[in-house]
């Protein structure tokens, strides 16, 4: 079974009608990547969706290209015809101010969506940041236990061997080494 030809008309349904246009923008955004980089020329392409959201392909950048396109003279943009009342077919002969002003509309979306776009980034690897220094408090927190535990066994293998040295006597150098641990501990 291979691939058949589809009657071009608006899809009714609705969630059909966003998976269509999911599928086609991705693919008519691949023959714009493709048609950039096979003739080095410069693209801009601004959709949007059934749901009213704005997407964008660009090379080099969106603004780029339509400021390039923007400060053209209409004869080279007009296909040679030198007929000054001849509409551009880019346009459909719509008014420059309304292009203009659409133009701006559609940039001012589309930065917005990018703004929108940074925010969740940045929340998601705050989010993922603040995951790792709770791992990281943990990890100390283990850390700082196994090293208590240590110093204490090396405080009983010390004021063993200082026992087995010296007699115990009150007031000499065994207070004295007891004193120096309860000063070390408190410093914990």
């Amino acid at each position: 079974m291979g691939r058949r030809k589809i009657e071009i008309k608006m899809v009714k349904d609705t969630n059909t009608r966003q998976v269509t246009f999911s599928k086609r923008r991705t693919g008519l955004f691949k023959k714009a990547n493709e048609l950039s980089i096979l003739c080095g020329s410069e693209v801009a392409i601004v959709v949007f969706s059934p749901g009213n959201k704005p997407y964008s392909f660009a090379h080099p950048t969106v603004d780029a290209v339509v400021a390039k396109f923007l400060i053209q003279n209409p004869e080279r943009r007009g296909g040679g015809d030198d007929d000054e009342d001849s509409s551009d077919d880019n346009d459909g002969g719509a008014d420059p101010d309304t292009l203009d002003h659409l133009f701006k509309e559609t940039v001012e979306q589309v930065r917005m969506e990018e703004k929108v776009g940074a925010a969740r980034e940045k929340a998601i690897k705050e989010v993922v940041e603040g995951g790792k220094k709770w791992c990281e408090i943990g990890e100390l927190s283990e850390l700082k236990r196994r090293v208590r535990e240590r110093l204490t066994m090396l405080e009983t293998v010390e004021s063993m061997m200082l026992l087995s040295h010296e007699p115990v006597v009150m007031g000499t150098t065994v207070d004295n080494h007891l004193s120096k641990i309860k000063r070390r501990r408190s410093m914990m």
